[in-house]
């Protein structure tokens, strides 16, 4: 028999409250709160769950307009028009504090979590792509958690599935204690099969279905909340246990049943578990009719492990359950369709029309909350965080004359980084095939691409953010995360249409930390006022610090973008496919070598800003870029970025292993100063793309460009079995295509020294 303890503000702040908090609560409930009340204000209270230091930045971002059909925040995920009565549904979100401590599991669930995400929508997933980042791969621990993640993500969506296809991945040493796992769903539904994540119509029965409730996860939201050290090692109960197999049935069994026309709503049970779904789904039931509420009994909630107390059964994360609203008399009906795929279903309470969210256990109510108090908007609290910019303790690269580099070395050198390498490594572990949907194989396409099948359409899908510029420019960053995305979107041949996102930052309580976040969102914003890409929601993810190694993790503002390809035939690949054509370059900005990865690489430095960057100039391009497409002029087009013109070029070239190819480049300059061919090669100046295309359409291309107001010149030319670079028609580097393909793939795999990895 469970003996409750006495609720005090010291219980509370162990909680994670603070005594405004605390006393907040008593004034809502008029007394003191029992223990499970506090545990649910706890987690719901938690910065994980109520966005209490963001949501007053958030709400700045442009959260309507375009082919949106739900404003960002009112449902499980983003839901966008794409024609013929269908509708894409798409979410990011974190999972990196369970990642930290527990990195297959806590990236295995963060899949299983996004994808319940799309299913409640009443969507089918078609499409899992995520945004990864560690530190350096000579740390033996971050080895094990690359490994970790990396298979947990493999092995989740393979079993589950869902092809994985498209993500990034970094390695930087402010992440070495406080990796990040980001995950992206991305699913398509008939416009009349959508369901909303609302409890209405009084006395309709409330349903829990799916795996029996455990002790995992019990305050994860919390745990989320919270900055790493070395006593999170202690919080593994804290991190879920997933069953891809289970949610496959799941997913499955939930979209039979809401075929059935009987489901009134229905929430996923992520952070929180079952105390976020029915608090959430109350509220938004208020919002919409004025009166509505929960009541649940918790003796009939399955669960895997006898005396479970209230507080226990509330807050467990237990994965692949979620809560059903079922219209009333109907119930039976949707039993048994999740019965028959062999899943538990069984009504634990119904909706009701005073507004309070009331749980009972054993005979008694233990917690009765008004349940507007539980959420934003109601009585969840809202902060706004002192904000002071701190300027990037970096010291300025003094590069050295060109004379004296070797820079056929450099340029291996640069093609075998982690930042830069294949990453063949990662997504050869994850099946990009299943449901057959997919139209090329990872690498071949600056944004993923996935049929719409029934039609001659495809959805093109991109995760991105460079975090550095971020660190080094956060207004600036976070405008080049959107562009940077939008751009490979456009690279594809797709018309970019909204954004969901996640950001993951440090303590938002130190000025410097809230700074960066609020400048990030802003230039966020801009960008996305500009390309017309409202943002459909997403996660905020803060107190990504460690005291391991003393640092917050650099700003990873993780931009998620969908895009509408109208033909599959207008579809763009990255990489060359015939000698004789010309290579073409559209952009033409001021270089420099700030925030590049040679910088880094060869003075140890970012530098002191964001590349350059002009946000009339990536409008322009990118709709330059969907009317070539669709001309049929194009037969590559690839943006130069991380890396810069060097490795775009190389890209380029090896990418598609099948069939690699080389090329002929010669740059005309008229000044040669000591780092001018440096800057030439690997600054990483935005607002460029490479074309290939038939020489006969050069001129063409060309003169499209100049009536959208984008330079555009011709380069050099595709080449069989060897790549060069002229200046002023004088050759400064050659390699063979196979020197590229030795550089270029084996690279991360070895960094990662996959032998040597032991379990930590």
């Amino acid at each position: 028999m469970h003996t409750e303890p006495d609720v005090t503000f010291e219980l509370a702040r162990e909680h994670g409250l603070n005594q405004e908090e605390y006393d907040n609560i008593l004034e809502i409930l008029g007394r003191t709160p029992t223990f499970t009340e506090l545990g649910i204000f706890s987690v719901m209270w938690s910065e994980h769950c109520s966005y209490k230091n963001s949501i007053a930045v958030l709400k700045t971002l442009p959260r309507e307009g375009g082919a949106l059909l739900t404003s960002a925040g009112e449902e499980n995920a983003g839901l966008v028009d794409i024609g013929d009565n269908l509708a894409v549904a798409f979410k990011i979100e974190s999972h990196n504090h369970p990642s930290a401590v527990e990195p297959y599991q806590g990236a295995a669930t963060g899949v299983g979590g996004i994808h319940r995400d799309i299913f409640t929508m009443g969507a089918r997933p078609v499409a899992s792509l995520n945004s990864l980042r560690f530190g350096s791969p000579k740390d033996p621990r971050v080895r094990y958690l690359v490994d970790g993640v990396v298979r947990g993500i493999g092995d989740y969506g393979n079993s589950f599935g869902v092809p994985t296809i498209g993500g990034e991945i970094y390695f930087e040493d402010c992440y070495t204690g406080n990796p990040l796992v980001n995950a992206m769903s991305v699913g398509i539904v008939r416009h009349d099969d959508t369901v909303s994540a609302t409890a209405e119509g009084e006395d309709n029965p409330v349903l829990i279905v799916g795996s029996a409730t455990g002790k995992d996860g019990i305050h994860g939201a919390t745990f989320a909340s919270e900055d790493l050290s070395e006593a999170s090692e202690d919080k593994r109960p804290s991190v879920q246990v997933g069953d891809p197999f289970a949610e496959k049935l799941l997913l499955e069994a939930t979209l039979e049943a809401i075929a059935t026309g009987h489901v009134v709503g229905l929430q996923d049970m992520g952070a929180a578990g079952l105390t976020s779904s029915t608090s959430e789904m109350s509220a938004r039931g208020i919002g919409k009719n004025g009166k509505g509420g929960i009541a649940i009994d918790l003796d009939l909630v399955p669960v895997r492990e006898n005396d479970m107390s209230a507080y226990e059964i509330m807050l467990s994360e237990s994965q692949e359950r979620m809560l059903v609203v079922a219209a009333k008399g109907f119930e039976n009906e949707i039993i048994d369709v999740y019965r028959k795929w062999d899943i538990h279903a069984v009504v634990i309470g119904r909706v009701t029309s005073d507004n309070h969210l009331r749980v009972s256990h054993k005979g008694t109510v233990v917690a009765d909350i008004p349940a507007e108090s539980l959420v934003l908007g109601g009585g969840a609290p809202v902060y706004i965080r002192e904000a002071a910019e701190k300027k990037p303790d970096t010291a300025p690269a003094s590069p050295l004359p060109d004379s004296s580099l070797d820079l056929h070395r450099l340029c291996l050198r640069l093609l075998s980084r982690p930042n830069i390498a294949s990453k063949q490594w990662v997504y050869q572990q994850y099946d990009s095939m299943v449901q057959t949907n997919t139209v090329t194989p990872a690498g071949r396409t600056d944004a993923a691409v996935i049929r719409i099948k029934g039609t001659s359409r495809a959805l093109a899908m991109k995760t991105d953010c460079n975090a550095r510029y971020v660190y080094l420019n956060p207004n600036k960053g976070g405008m080049i995360a959107v562009a940077e995305c939008a751009r490979n979107i456009a690279c594809s041949g797709a018309v970019p249409l909204a954004i969901t996102n996640c950001l993951n930052f440090g303590n938002p309580y130190k000025p410097d930390v809230y700074y960066q976040f609020k400048a990030s969102v802003e230039g966020m914003g801009t960008a996305c006022r500009a390309f017309n890409t409202p943002v459909t929601g997403g996660n905020v993810s803060f107190y990504n610090e460690s005291s391991l190694t003393g640092t917050a993790v650099y700003p990873t503002p993780v931009i998620g973008m969908i895009g509408l390809l109208d033909s599959i035939d207008h579809l763009t690949g990255s990489t060359f496919t015939t000698p004789g054509d010309a290579i073409l370059l559209l952009g033409d900005p001021v270089l420099s070598l700030d925030g590049s990865e040679y910088l880094v690489m060869q003075y140890g430095t970012p530098g002191r800003d964001a590349p350059s960057f002009d946000l009339d100039h990536e409008h322009r391009l990118q709709k330059l870029l969907v009317s070539l497409a669709s001309s049929g002029l194009l037969h590559s087009a690839h943006d130069v970025s991380d890396g810069g013109m060097f490795t775009a070029l190389a890209e380029k070239a090896v990418m598609n292993l099948d069939d690699p190819l080389g090329f002929a480049v010669d740059f005309e300059i008229t000044e040669h100063g000591p780092a001018i061919l440096q800057e030439l090669l690997f600054s990483e100046a935005q607002g460029r793309v490479l074309l290939s295309v038939d020489p006969e359409n050069a001129v063409r291309v060309i003169e499209t460009a100049a009536k959208n107001d984008i330079p555009a010149r011709v380069i050099g030319q595709v080449r069989k079995n060897n790549a060069s670079l002229e200046i002023n028609g004088k050759t400064v580097l050659s390699f063979t295509v196979g020197e590229l393909i030795q550089a270029y793939y084996p690279a991360l795999e070895e960094a990662l020294h996959l032998d040597e990895i032991e379990t930590i």
